[in-house]
């Protein structure tokens, strides 16, 4: 007997953000796998019956290892189960979706991968600015600011990074963007380009910062913080 996996992106944290498909599954499911950033008033849609279990992973406190997720999908499925497997933003941006994929296939089980509201994508429409801005931001990159070790990763395409006329777009960033600025520097990024620091966003928690490069990697230096965040920057984060 073998359940159905669905891969559920539920945008960047307000539940008005979820799309009818994500609400459905939901409703529907018999256990529901969950991030951290997916939790809260999204989980009111889960049925009173369903398992619910957490499975998020934050910088600084403890997670579960990546392959245990796994083993968890794959054991409910296994057992004739509709799971949800619920990822904050948009589960194929630096949302690990590939792994579980992978052992879901390993192991012969169905699974269909819905698509959520990207907490880029979020954070622009919230300081209510586009991504890309006709003739000075006409491409738009997005980067992750750590690799599994939690450093900033190694072979950045620092010239593509650096690019003045591009909106690039950091994933959990803050703790590296100080070294990560003065790459960008090194390879002709101007410390005065604008840059927007987006934390929270679409929660009751959310602060919008507008600043420069240079500031932000100044006010960043040696600052402690899991409070989940984005940091855009190029001719998109001006006023």
């Amino acid at each position: 007997m073998s359940g159905f996996v669905s891969f559920v992106g539920s945008g960047p944290g307000d539940p008005e953000l979820l799309t009818l498909k994500a609400v459905d599954r939901m409703q529907r499911a018999d256990a529901i796998l969950f991030d951290d950033l997916s939790s809260g008033p999204i989980l009111a849609h889960a049925p009173e019956t369903a398992d619910l279990v957490g499975v998020g992973k934050r910088a600084g406190r403890p997670s579960p290892k990546q392959d245990h997720v796994s083993r968890l999908l794959v054991d409910y499925a296994s057992s004739g189960a509709r799971v949800v497997r619920l990822k904050s933003g948009d589960g194929g941006l630096f949302g690990r979706l590939e792994e579980e994929l992978v052992a879901l296939r390993a192991a012969g089980i169905a699974y269909e991968i819905i698509p959520g509201i990207p907490s880029a994508c979020a954070a622009a429409a919230a300081a209510g600015i586009p991504l890309t801005r006709r003739l000075t931001a006409r491409r738009v990159q997005f980067v992750t600011g750590h690799d599994v070790t939690g450093d900033l990763p190694e072979n950045l395409n620092m010239a593509a990074l650096a690019d003045p006329e591009a909106t690039t777009v950091v994933f959990m960033g803050k703790r590296t963007f100080p070294r990560f600025a003065a790459m960008l520097a090194d390879h002709g990024l101007p410390p005065e380009t604008p840059a927007l620091l987006a934390e929270a966003v679409s929660t009751p928690d959310q602060a919008l910062s507008r600043t420069t490069v240079g500031a932000l990697a100044a006010r960043l230096e040696g600052a402690s913080s899991t409070t989940p965040a984005l940091i855009l920057y190029g001719p998109l984060a001006e006023d």
